[in-house]
């Protein structure tokens, strides 16, 4: 495997985590309840009833792990903020503890040599909004507006990038319309107007932050879409697909409207949802970079569920598949990337991928799947910037074994293995690697 990959200079090396599935600590400090804390103690809802109630316990671990990022020698470390840390009903009063805890976490980091780069929201909103219903009312967005504007104003002096929202399509369809994550919603389509509203609460946390003179992303998890054949009804079937994963969420941003989702049965105005300069105040602020999390492709047949426009089909043909069962391709990242430029062109912001890993099976030794997964796609990547594409950085998920929501601790996406036990973290294989791999890249900046 390559020691190091033709990549631009001034490219960004990090990893990231998110907060309800390392912190723990979930009831101390006065941290308010999420809807993932009231979803892990519905019964069945996780596998083997695990929560995030202690998870990697950073809470109080915290300088541990930061000495990790240390030793990797990343150069930003992507992190989320739990909202109800900050405000533990989602509005109103602001929790000074959990604002310290934040301060303490920035300022070590930056001590340590290492960039801020916080996501605001990672799926746990606090469960008061949720009661009063969650994303699909619209008063949600205007709530996040607030939360923006207090951590913009506490941090924004010494973290210069923010991401909005991460994977909003996941927190909608798994979400709302599923019901396989909190807070466990099954409303099919009826859920998009979820959607459309996290969409409105980034473009309102956009102006905020810019205002401040801060730069600002959105992560989405994205995956190149291909129909399981020539046949007009797969390419169909595709293309709605597409739409719903992918466009749903980048049109909106990049071209100040939405798809056509009238092969979902959407309206345009995403039953009601949309308001007149919405897409205005969506598209408003331009983006300073674009988050792309990738894990794989999709194959699309054409429909077999009178509930669904579109059948997702296995790849049976990968070359590997994750211990998740989602198959290694890592051509489609570069073709995800090249599939972007080709719809959005000069309204595409330079890119970074904010996420990228592999779930390996504790067993697995001595860690030969992930390092040649990360290898793999960062030659994917090296490639894709080759030919043209804007790459900024690359974080990969992530720092350590953690509560894979519904998957509970059975899923290992760690370069570092935590014992749950004894909370004992244990640099794998794929850690030196990445470390390696860093410094190749080091050293090379500064000849």
């Amino acid at each position: 495997m390559p020691d190091r990959y033709d990549l631009p200079p001034g490219f960004r090396w990090g990893v990231a985590t998110a907060a309800y599935q390392i912190e723990g600590a979930v009831g101390e400090d006065g941290r308010g309840p999420s809807v993932w804390d009231t979803f892990t103690a519905r019964p069945g809802a996780i596998r083997d009833g695990h929560t995030g109630a202690v998870a990697c316990d950073h809470y109080h671990r915290w300088p541990e792990d930061i000495a990790l990022l240390q030793g990797l020698g990343v150069d930003g470390y992507r992190f989320s903020i739990a909202w109800p840390r900050i405000q533990p009903t989602g509005a109103g009063t602001v929790n000074p503890a959990g604002l310290a805890f934040y301060d303490r976490l920035v300022d070590a980091l930056l001590d340590a040599g290492i960039t801020p780069l916080p996501t605001l929201f990672h799926w746990d909103l606090p469960q008061a909004l949720e009661d009063n219903g969650g994303w699909l009312d619209r008063d949600t967005a205007h709530r996040f507006a607030d939360y923006a504007t207090v951590m913009a104003d506490r941090l924004g002096d010494r973290v210069p990038a923010w991401i909005t929202l991460n994977e909003p399509f996941v927190h909608t369809v798994f979400g709302y319309a599923l019901g396989i994550h909190a807070p466990g919603r099954t409303l099919m389509f009826d859920a998009l107007p979820a959607a459309h509203h996290q969409l409105l609460a980034h473009g309102l946390a956009a102006s905020i932050l810019h205002d401040r003179g801060l730069d600002v992303l959105i992560s989405n998890n994205l995956t190149p879409v291909g129909p399981a054949s020539p046949s007009p009804a797969d390419t169909a079937a595709a293309k709605a697909y597409d739409a719903l994963h992918n466009r749903l969420f980048t049109d909106p941003l990049l071209l100040g409207r939405y798809p056509d989702l009238t092969a979902l049965g959407v309206p345009d105005d995403i039953f009601g949802a949309v308001r007149p300069g919405d897409l205005d105040l969506i598209a408003g602020t331009p983006l300073d970079g674009l988050g792309v999390n990738y894990y794989n492709p999709t194959r699309i047949g054409a429909p077999t569920d009178p509930a669904l426009p579109f059948t997702l089909l296995d790849i049976p043909e990968a070359p590997a598949h994750t211990a998740f069962g989602w198959p290694v391709v890592p051509e489609g990242l570069r073709q995800l990337l090249l599939d972007l430029r080709q719809s959005y062109g000069s309204s595409l912001p330079p890119i970074t991928i904010t996420e990228n890993g592999c779930s390996v099976t504790e067993e697995t030794a001595p860690d030969h799947p992930r390092i040649t997964f990360l290898a793999t796609h960062l030659d994917a990547l090296a490639q894709a910037a080759a030919e043209g594409i804007d790459i900024r950085g690359y974080y990969t998920w992530s720092l350590l074994d953690n509560f894979e929501w519904a998957e509970g601790y059975h899923q290992r996406f760690g370069l570092v293995h935590v014992d749950f036990a004894t909370q004992q973290r244990t640099p794998r294989a794929s850690y030196a690697w990445y470390r390696d791999l860093i410094a190749a890249h080091r050293s090379c900046r500064v000849k």
